[in-house]
């Protein structure tokens, strides 16, 4: 038995089919009781079961193992519960035959209040508080709710069954097919589910109200809501069933469910859960105010829909085969969330707000302390740690890279090819690119992988000698020091005008295409479409800047570029004479979201009415700064200091800027101290991240304080403001 401890993941001893879970919650005592029958397949001679189990109690006398070609059954010898590898150890005095029988466990739990596993959540009814019962399961934590094989690419059908007080809403997976009440209890059965992951599964038991549509198809379609809030649902109803509709011609696969439920649950860890048919949402992430909530809200309210439902089919029907292809799940759902909220809503531009999640992706990325979109996951206890922007962003970030390379058409259609092949299956990364190889009929393997298996990502710096174009790319790292990465990079320019374009594989270090006379502007990576950032020389930036303030550039492009020459100058690549330069091509810009980049608006104002003779709103904005403990407040009044008319203020301000009030050696070593007897492991990559960013800005601070000429541009450049 020892050596079945301590090891990552479950022997391959036996693998189940089918499940057949009764939970009967608590909600006055929060606690539950449970039985469950798993069909099992004995693949192996073996005398013993290991399933995973945790935060449990297995009822004595409960446990049990029948042969289905046999009348006899096997009781364990011995019941080991091991909470440190979270997985119930059954031992048998005799080995179990060979081939399909049913595995019988009754349990009990608590209905915690973790948000995780099988929990308990606060909601009002008419002023008195009452208990609901939720799941979270993703990634590891159905073993929490009943034992199981808790791994994705053990899959296998379930059929719920759930006691539950009559007067309240029970919901899982699948349609209910019968229910039976019995005085205060009912008993809830629901149809039986296709084949899925056990993080998939689902139940939710309370008090709610609802509003319904239909699909073209039939697919009833719910949106479930505290009491009284239901009008709220109505939008996130009507983009779930258009997005219902989109996917299953882009997928080329329908919705494989009967129903489709989404539900706000009031304390919810996540923003959003693809359980499948059961989608949970914490009520930000689902409710519309029509009155009352903000426009920017209804966008991010269809992206959470879109990016849940993506998950339906790449996630649910197709699964990852294990927790190291993550980035398979996550990074895909968030691309095409955008390419379904753009198809729906074409007027919002949505592509713009990605190219912020972009650039999130970016920060992490250029870190020495990033990881690869692919994470080796050895451990289920790892999962939490990769969580993070470059699974979400960076992932989704390169999938759309690789999308405009190869074209809408040809993607689409290998993509439903890929999911045609894995549906009610698991795949890996490399499954993917072997569907988009094989029908676009490029190296998309070798390209991929060289994005997906190694961290960082590079910076491409261009220049022009000799009438070419030449190119060179190295790892760009954010704290000023080169990487040895190398990548097959999809160039994409333009020369001019959008009208002319072009692309080719950087395959190289270096390499240079002619230029054929083109005297223009030229501005690499059109659309921010590759997750690379671009390096300009001189002559080159200041036509650009010329085509910024001529407003011939996309306001993805005026981003895009605006964001490489910052992180350039942070990197101390770029020296911050030139990045001021840059900015001031920006006087007449518009766009929201590259002016949200440039200045936050209100205190900006105050910025603008300071002068030599009258300080108080600097001084008043200062001590904001200094008095808030809120991180954003901080970087709102930072970002508008410099917003100031007059040239003296300017300068204090940009000493201000470079004080060890910003930015320090000092700050770092003390971030450092401070966790160093309180780190756990699920938040070491995110500690050394974030003491690497302390350390790049400390860096940064010293490098502008040695720069020559600063001062004089600073006084410029205020004066051709005025």
């Amino acid at each position: 038995m020892e050596q079945l401890k301590g090891q990552p993941r479950l022997p391959k001893f036996a693998a189940p089919k089918r499940y057949d879970i009764r939970l009967k919650p608590d909600l006055t005592a929060c606690k539950f009781a449970g039985l469950v029958a798993i069909d099992l397949d004995i693949v192996s001679e073996t005398k013993f079961i290991v399933l995973n189990a945790a935060e449990l109690s297995i009822i004595a006398g409960t446990v049990s193992f029948t042969p289905k070609e046999s009348s006899q059954v096997f009781e364990p010898c011995k019941v080991d519960l091991v909470e440190e590898d979270e997985i119930l150890v059954l031992e048998f005095r005799q080995k179990l035959p060979i081939g399909f029988g049913v595995l019988v466990i009754g349990f009990e739990g608590t209905l915690n209040d973790k948000m995780k596993g099988f929990y308990r959540s606060k909601y009002e009814i008419n002023g008195e508080e009452k208990n609901m019962a939720v799941t979270q399961f993703e990634p590891a934590d159905a073993r929490r709710c009943f034992p199981c094989w808790d791994e994705p690419a053990c899959k296998a059908t379930f059929t719920i069954t759930l006691d539950v007080p009559s007067e309240l809403v029970a919901l899982s997976n699948m349609p209910i097919i019968d229910e039976k009440v019995d005085g205060p209890t009912k008993t809830v059965f629901y149809q039986e589910s296709p084949i899925m992951s056990t993080y998939l599964v689902a139940v939710v038991v309370g008090l709610f109200d609802y509003l319904e549509d239909h699909t073209s198809d039939g697919i009833k379609v719910r949106v479930y809501t505290q009491v009284g809030k239901e009008k709220q649902g109505k939008f996130a109803l009507d983009v779930a069933v258009k997005t219902l509709e989109l996917y299953k011609e882009y997928f080329a696969v329908p919705y494989p469910l009967p129903k489709l439920d989404m539900i706000t649950i009031p304390d919810f860890a996540a923003g959003a859960m693809e359980n499948y048919g059961l989608v949970t949402y914490r009520e930000a992430a689902l409710l519309y105010d029509e009155q009352n909530s903000a426009a920017a809200h209804k966008l991010n309210v269809a992206i959470a829909v879109a990016h849940e439902l993506a998950h339906q089919w790449f996630g649910n029907l197709v699964t990852m085969e294990w927790w190291t292809h993550l980035w398979l799940n996550e990074g895909f759902a968030t691309w095409v969330s955008y390419l379904a909220t753009d198809s729906l809503f074409p007027e919002w531009k949505v592509w713009m707000q990605f190219l912020e999640e972009s650039i999130d992706g970016l920060r992490l990325d250029g870190l020495a302390e990033s990881h690869p979109i692919e994470v080796e996951v050895n451990h289920a206890g790892e999962i939490d740690e990769i969580f993070d922007a470059i699974s979400y962003c960076k992932g989704a970030a390169v999938i759309r890279m690789l999308h405009s390379y190869l074209g809408a058409e040809c993607f689409q259609k290998s993509l439903a090819a890929y999911i045609k092949k894995h549906a009610c299956s698991n795949a890996k990364t490399e499954d993917l690119w072997a569907s988009l190889e094989e029908g676009s009929g490029e190296p998309v393997n070798r390209l991929m992988n060289l994005w997906t298996k190694q961290k960082g990502y590079p910076v491409v710096s261009v220049k022009i000698k000799d009438e070419k174009l030449e190119f060179e790319q190295m790892q760009f790292l954010s704290n000023g020091t080169q990487g040895d990465g190398q990548w097959i990079v999809p160039i994409t320019f333009c020369f001019g005008s959008y009208e002319a374009c072009k692309n080719f594989l950087l395959q190289e270090r270096s390499s240079s295409i002619n230029l054929d006379g083109v005297s223009s502007w030229i501005k690499i990576n059109v659309d921010q479409t590759g997750f690379y950032r671009v390096k300009y020389d001189e002559d080159l930036a200041a036509k650009l800047r010329f085509a910024i303030e001529s407003k011939m550039l996309s306001p993805t492009d005026r981003l895009g570029i605006l964001d490489d020459s910052y992180a350039l100058c942070m990197a101390r690549q770029l020296p911050l004479t030139s990045l001021l330069t840059l900015i001031s091509a920006y006087r007449e810009e518009l766009e929201y979201t590259v002016l949200s980049n440039l200045i936050s608006a209100a205190y900006v104002a105050v910025m603008q009415a300071v002068n030599s003779s009258d300080r108080s709103g600097y001084e008043s904005l200062l001590r904001v700064y200094r008095e808030t403990d809120l991180s954003e407040e901080k970087t709102r009044v930072l970002g508008s200091l410099a917003s100031c008319r007059d040239p003296n203020i300017v300068l204090e301000v940009l000493n201000f800027l470079l004080s060890p009030e910003f930015s320090s050696f000092e700050r770092a070593k003390e971030v450092e101290e401070f966790f160093s007897t309180r780190t756990k492991p699920t938040m070491a990559r995110t500690l050394k991240q974030s003491i690497e960013r302390v350390q790049i800005n400390a860096q940064w601070v010293q490098s502008v304080q040695n720069e020559e000429h600063l001062p004089e541009t600073v006084q410029e450049l205020a004066h051709r403001k005025n």
